[in-house]
This record gives structure tokens, C-alpha cells and sequence, in this order.
């Protein structure tokens, strides 16, 4: 088996991981989020932080080892907007993660803690943007796919 084809494997496979994840971490994060449910949220939420790794280590590996090569990657316009998309994620992800630890802390010392309404709402918008900006980055890929962006 080829590395490009093993490497594509990979990567397409932790993309679909991540957004499963996301779609878990979504179904979740709910009114009246406590207990066991905020433990379970915080444990995906990790998962969510290891695979995003993983599909970018894959993607790293596809860009410098696969078969289109570096240079048609790196001088691509298309493949910089999925990038930026792909950031753009990351940087949203932040918030719930950072409100999740916080959450879970609070929990520790209170096992009665239930977060407020208002918190889940708001770490609620941020994955709604995360998903948006999972959705658009397909279409990037298909238009890489089919040589747009090219130099």
C-alpha cells in the first residue's frame, strides 16, 4: 500500500471523527448540563482536541509525502482558505473547551453544580460556528480535488 493512499486513509478518517465528536459534544451540551453529562462532555471534548491533531498530522504527512507534492499544495490559494477555515475552527474551539475545564472544576468542587443556562447557551453558539466552518471546508477540498487553486 502507498503512503499517499495510507495517509489519505488517515486523514479522511479522523475527519469524520471530528465531526462525530463535534455532533456528540453538540447533542450534549444542554440546559441543565451537570453531573455525569459534564464529565462525559469533558471527555469528548478531549478527544475532540487529539483528533483534530491527528487529521492535521495526516494532512501535514499528504502535503509533504503525498503524491501531488509540497508545491502544489503550498502555492495553492484554495488549499490557504481550507487552511485558514481549519484555523478559524481551532480558534472557536477554544471557548467551549476553556468553559468545559471551568465547568468540570466547578463540578469537582461541587458535585451538585449545575452550569448555568446562559454558559451553555454561549459555548452552544461557538460549536453552531465551528460546525459552519467544518461544513465549508469540503468544499475546499473538492475544488482542490479538481485542480482549482492551482498555480
Amino acid at each position: 500500500m502507498d503512503i499517499d493512499l495510507v495517509l489519505a486513509m488517515a486523514h479522511h478518517l479522523a475527519v469524520f471523527a471530528v465531526v462525530g465528536i463535534i455532533a456528540a459534544e453538540f447533542a450534549l451540551l444542554r440546559p441543565g448540563l451537570s453531573g455525569a453529562r459534564l464529565r462525559q462532555l469533558a471527555a469528548i471534548d478531549r478527544a475532540y482536541g487529539l483528533v483534530a491533531v491527528l487529521v492535521l498530522a495526516a494532512g501535514i504527512g499528504r502535503v509533504f509525502l503525498g503524491r501531488s507534492g509540497a508545491e502544489y499544495y503550498l502555492t495553492n490559494h484554495v488549499f490557504w482558505g481550507k487552511m485558514g477555515l481549519f484555523l478559524i475552527v481551532g480558534l472557536l474551539s477554544i471557548q467551549p473547551t476553556v468553559a468545559f475545564l471551568a465547568w468540570a472544576r466547578q463540578l469537582k468542587a461541587d458535585p451538585g453544580y449545575v452550569v448555568p443556562d446562559a454558559a451553555v447557551a454561549r459555548s452552544r453558539r461557538f460549536i453552531h460556528l465551528q460546525v459552519m466552518g467544518l461544513a465549508l471546508i469540503p468544499l475546499f477540498a473538492a475544488a482542490m480535488a479538481r485542480g482549482y487553486g492551482a498555480v
